[in-house]
């Protein structure tokens, strides 16, 4: 029986597939970029993109109730999480194909129950903690080293993902009381203010208008595919979105063999898919 508060299932289903689109290209485009642009200041420029898009595209059906929050503190630590993620993203990317980055990212469903385990005592049945088990191995499957160096800048992913589910769980606390669409202006809005603060230390001259154009591009994708997401709750349960989050992985591994020429080996496809599998089947055993 049809669930009446989600009529369209299906549209929602199809937003969310289309934000895991533009997350793929934000972070190709991030790669990309990556050995050029200073990390702060392409995450300034994405913020400043973010903020603005934001405010456009929300400002003219919620006015000025976009503006109010009830937890600015709240709002001002999301907004921190998001920057260190998108800092640590962005060095990660310099290090790790962008598939593989995204494969490992798809382990924070997972990791928020590991932490709702460990710091809210949550109880967690043996299935679920074997499903995480299996996911971590997948991400050390594709993060092992695959030439004669170590990289330590291979495992910033893993660090990443810990950064993520706070964030996850920050956000799961906030939507309680707070506008989706506020809570993702302010989250623009912090970054921008941080990175305007780091700016003078990180700012480079950048003669050729493509690159601007790029990393124009970077906060576009980041702010289409936050707005596609929160569209896309709000036309379908998150039980029936979230296996299709994993749809990521493919768009990310087809972007970084347009873009970059990279294919996955068989070991890593192998991680892929374990982290894949696990975290679909962490879903639905909830």
């Amino acid at each position: 029986m049809p669930d009446p508060h989600y009529p369209h299932p299906g549209r929602g289903i199809a937003l969310a597939v289309l934000a895991t689109a533009c997350f793929a290209l934000l972070d190709t485009t991030s790669q990309y970029v990556g050995g050029v642009v200073p990390v702060m200041m392409a995450v300034w420029l994405r913020f400043v993109v973010q903020a603005g898009m934001t405010a456009a595209m929300l400002y003219p059906s919620q006015g000025r109730s976009l503006f109010v929050t009830r937890a600015p503190w709240w709002q001002l630590l999301r907004g921190a999480l998001m920057v260190t993620s998108g800092t640590v993203a962005y060095i990660s990317l310099q290090h790790v194909p962008v598939g593989e980055f995204t494969a490992i990212l798809m382990l924070v469903p997972l990791v928020i129950t590991l932490l709702a385990a460990v710091l809210l005592r949550e109880h967690v049945s043996a299935l679920t903690w074997l499903l995480v088990a299996g996911g971590l191995t997948g991400a050390l499957i594709v993060v092992r080293p695959k030439g004669s160096d170590l990289n330590i800048g291979m495992f910033l992913p893993l660090l990443l993902v810990v950064i993520n589910a706070l964030y996850q769980i920050v956000t799961s606390k906030m939507v309680k009381t707070e506008d989706p669409g506020t809570m993702h202006f302010y989250t623009g809005l912090t970054g921008l203010v941080f990175g305007t603060v780091a700016l003078p230390w990180s700012w480079a001259p950048m003669q050729d208008p493509m690159l601007w154009l790029l990393v124009g591009l970077i906060g576009v994708f980041g702010s289409l595919g936050h707005y596609f997401m929160i569209k896309g709750y709000q036309k379908a349960p998150a039980s029936r979105i979230t296996p299709y989050m994993y749809t990521q992985i493919a768009f990310a591994t087809l972007a970084g063999w347009v873009v970059f020429g990279y294919a996955p080996d068989v070991w890593t496809v192998l991680g892929i898919a374990l982290i894949a599998v696990c975290g679909v089947l962490g879903v639905r055993a909830r």
